[in-house]
Parts: structure tokens; sequence; C-alpha cells
């Protein structure tokens, strides 16, 4: 347990997990279904939330705890996780990690920057999107393809896993680019089978981040939906390690 947090919170579960089980064994999760406490003891993490409602301070310390314990399994300390002037989390030198909350569910996912270049999580209810949402975060291209998974298997609102997957993948974006991503920003892809890929349609968003699209996976629970991004390092060229040995 990390030091200073309430010997009374509940268990965060860890593999298997439906948010686990979509990133590679180098990433580290927790995830929980209850808030574990309303505040943090870190003062540039309490700093953040002063004045928000309780929910939210609840939601911003359950996540940090979740990253704590995560970052724990990795060898890391007791260290706070305050937010950047972007808004996104701070992490310890060395390591990439992305936060996510919706109703029901708290979730982190930590790893080394050695093993991964970024990555991003997202989670949102199982339900589907307000037209008028689904009309700023999807082209007509997009649509037709949602449309189209609709008739396939109308059991998943694939409206709002478009939705979440580019969450996902804007929050692995930012700290490649140091900058947000529009909703209209990517074109994506869903694979019915449980993965998606998200193509960047700026030339200059493509140079700032040094990568043209994002593959992801997906999951639907009983009420949420989980994405992941990660993104790796380019395989070392095969003519360069062929000239080495």
């Amino acid at each position: 347990m990390v030091a200073g947090e309430a010997a009374t919170q509940p268990v965060l579960l860890a593999r298997p997990g439906l948010l686990a089980g979509l990133l590679p064994p180098a990433v580290v999760t927790r995830e929980t279904t209850l808030d574990l406490q309303a505040a943090t003891r870190f003062p540039s993490e309490e700093a953040a939330v002063a004045t928000a409602v309780e929910a939210r301070r609840r939601e911003f310390g359950t996540t940090r705890i979740c990253a704590r314990r995560a970052l724990a399994e990795l060898g890391v300390g007791d260290v706070p996780i305050p937010r950047g002037p972007a808004g996104s989390p701070v992490w310890p030198a060395g390591f990439v990690g992305s936060l996510t909350h919706c109703l029901g569910f708290r979730a982190a996912a930590v790893a080394r920057h050695r093993d991964l270049r970024s990555l991003g999580i997202a989670a949102d209810p199982r339900a589907g999107l307000p037209a008028d949402v689904l009309d700023l975060v999807a082209d007509a291209a997009e649509r037709d393809q949602l449309a189209a998974l609709h008739d396939r298997d109308p059991a998943v609102p694939w409206d709002r896993l478009l939705f979440s997957a580019k969450e996902s993948v804007y929050k692995a974006f930012f700290p490649l680019a140091g900058q947000w991503l529009d909703f209209t920003g990517v074109a994506l892809i869903i694979d019915p089978a449980g993965s998606f890929v998200a193509r960047l349609l700026d030339p200059q968003l493509i140079r700032a981040a040094g990568v043209e699209s994002f593959a992801g996976r997906w999951g639907v629970g009983s009420e949420i939906i989980v994405t992941a991004v990660v993104v790796l390092y380019p395989d070392p060229d095969p003519g360069l390690a062929a000239s080495a040995t």
C-alpha cells in the first residue's frame, strides 16, 4: 500500500482486467470501480482541485492512487502526479502513462519510457452519444462506418466507441507533439474484432508527433467501453542490423 493512503480502501484490480487486457506486458494498470479518497496529501495535486466539487476531487484523487500503485510495481516511490499547464498528468522522469475516469470506473496505465514512446487510455459509459455530439466528433465517412457497424452488431454503441478511441489517441498524441488535437484531426477506422487505427490528417501534426497513425484496441464491458493506444519505438532498420553482425 502507498504510504499515507487509508488502510480501509478497497483492493484495486490488476491484471486480468478489461483495460489491462488491451495493453502489452510492459504496461502496468490499476483499475477500480470505487472512489478511494476525496483529496490528495500532495500540495501540487491538491492545488489542481482546491476549488472543485467533491465528486471531481474524488475522481482526481482516485486516479492518482491507481497511478501510484501502478508505478510502485515498476519500482517508483511515493510521488505526486500533478496536472501540467495543458491539464495532462505530469509523470515522473523516465515514465509515461495515462489516466481515465467515467461513472463507476477509474484507472491508470503506466510504463517505462524506454519501453514505450507514449500511451493513452479512455473509459466511457456503454451508451450512445447524443446526435449533436456525434456531428462534432465524426466526419461523414466515419458516420457511414458507424452505421455499417451498427447493422452488423447493434449491441455495441459504436459512436461512443469512436469517441473513446479518439480520446485515447489524443492522450497518446499530446506527449509526442506537445499540443492537443481536434476530434476531426484524425480519421478513425474500427475493426469489429477489437482494434482500431487512427490516421493523422494534418502533415504538420505528423511532423510534430513523429508518427502518421496510431494503433489501438478496444473492449466492451457490461457498463463501460475502454480503449487503449500504445506508441512503440520504430524497429531498427533491418539493413543496419545486418551490417552490425
